[in-house]
């Protein structure tokens, strides 16, 4: 659940509004810096802070950096903002190369960064400190009271009191048969309107059984007539224990027991899209460089095949062969997962698993559709037999094809699952992959590989 503060609709705007202010007025103090009052090369510079603002806020958008989420933490607003900043770099660079722009100055693009990543910190800082003060001052704060005193409702009580920077202030609880403590509870159902009016309350949670027809009305039109918004938390309890997403045909409720966003077809169409660029990309500029090398060193220590092919399930469990470079010596043990110091990794194959070019060869796997650039890994089919049994939702993983890297992968879960615990992290990534993909979300994971693959993986063996 998103933080759904009363001025979020505006923080994140006016945020883009300043950066692009800021770097702007950043990016004149540092031509002023380095080339003085000289107007002759003004023009000439013109483009640069065009593209140097856009690519701004390309790489602010795709890291997600205007998410109130994230706002009130300190580390991870620094986390976020370090790596917009190092795909700015990327794009400005890859915009010099391109158009041959070399002429720019590199004092005055050191300037550039320089004066806008300090300027851009300072006005968060600034910016956060405002709006805790301007929180704290009582004019954002929204008066709540939940109808129903039984699990629902403690739920959101909770939710309301996790986080102060989120303006909600919990006034109490209405019921007739309460299941929780007393002491917050403020009366019975018929006590709820003229408290309601008395504390000037803004909203109000009905949090009971939806069987309630009458009462449901009631409090609708006694907050329609009292300016006071009216929201409904249903009690899944018995029906399902996570969060549920609700649709409309018309006006027909329709819930979900999560968001599939490449359950449409246009979001398949964009991926699939997407995958075979990407793919043929990579093996007609990078896979013919890079293949006689890691072949001649594959050949050099060991005997057998240059590529391995192993089965392995993938879409809706259906079994396709993966491609990978032979990183052991030839063994019986093709279903046995890797380990620490395994014996049967070859030193060729021990880089070669640590930098991830073992799966180059995975990106023609892509363009013959069996697998996409991004999603949960394939796991080995004695893996699929043993957790699919033992692990909730193990299944689901499979509704979707596999990827060459995928979410769990970048947050660290990769290399051997030791104990059962590591392949559920796993599992809870790849679904929090599934109900929140993005083309933003792939770019991102893309990146985060590549950015691990240069400084090293500790679990890469």
């Amino acid at each position: 659940m998103k933080k759904n503060l009363p001025y979020s609709k505006f923080v994140g705007i006016f945020l883009l509004v300043a950066d692009f202010i800021i770097i702007d007025f950043s990016c004149k103090l540092a031509f002023y810096l380095r080339f003085g009052r000289n107007i002759n090369y003004e023009d000439y510079y013109l483009s640069f802070f065009v593209i140097f603002n856009l690519a701004w806020i390309a790489s602010a958008l795709f890291n997600n950096i205007y998410s109130l989420d994230n706002l009130f933490k300190f580390k991870n607003l620094l986390t976020n903002l370090f790596y917009a900043v190092v795909v700015h770099i990327l794009l400005i660079f890859s915009y010099i190369i391109s158009f041959k722009a070399h002429d720019f100055a590199r004092l005055f693009i050191f300037y550039s960064y320089i004066l806008a990543i300090d300027s851009i910190i300072f006005f968060r800082i600034i910016f956060i400190l405002f709006l805790k003060y301007f929180k704290q001052s009582g004019l954002t704060e929204r008066r709540v009271v939940i109808i129903g005193a039984g699990y629902a409702g403690n739920e959101l009580y909770h939710y309301f009191i996790k986080d102060k920077n989120m303006g909600y202030k919990f006034m109490g609880f209405f019921d007739d048969s309460p299941e929780i403590p007393s002491l917050l509870i403020k009366g019975k159902i018929r006590h709820l309107k003229d408290y309601c009016i008395k504390e000037n309350i803004n909203e109000i949670y009905y949090a009971l059984s939806l069987t309630s027809n009458d009462l449901i009305k009631d409090i609708a039109d006694f907050c329609d007539n009292n300016f006071i918004y009216f929201k409904i938390a249903p009690d899944f309890r018995g029906l399902v224990q996570k969060k549920v997403n609700i649709d409309f045909y018309d006006n027909i409720p329709i819930m979900t027991f999560r968001r599939e966003p490449l359950g449409f077809y246009f979001n398949r169409v964009i991926k699939r899209s997407f995958d075979i660029v990407f793919s043929l990309m990579v093996i007609c500029f990078i896979f013919p460089f890079i293949f006689p090398a890691i072949a001649l060193l594959i050949k050099l220590e060991s005997k057998g095949p240059i590529f391995f092919k192993q089965l392995r399930p993938g879409k809706r469990n259906k079994l396709f062969e993966c491609y990978k470079f032979r990183t052991m010596r030839v063994n019986a043990q093709t279903e046995l997962q890797a380990t620490k110091s395994d014996p049967r990794i070859t030193k060729v194959g021990k880089f070669l698993r640590k930098t991830s070019l073992d799966e180059l060869p995975q990106f023609f796997n892509v363009l013959f559709g069996d697998m996409s650039v991004v999603g949960p890994r394939p796991n080995l089919i004695t893996q699929l037999e043993e957790y699919s049994k033992i692990i909730d939702k193990y299944a689901v993983r499979h509704f979707v094809s596999p990827g060459i890297t995928g979410y769990a992968q970048v947050n660290g879960y990769r290399g051997e699952t030791k104990h059962v615990q590591l392949m559920q992290k796993r599992v809870e990534y790849d679904v929090m992959y599934m109900e929140n993909w993005s083309l933003f979300l792939d770019l991102k994971i893309i990146f985060l590989t590549v950015w691990n693959m240069i400084k090293g993986e500790e679990n890469a063996y």
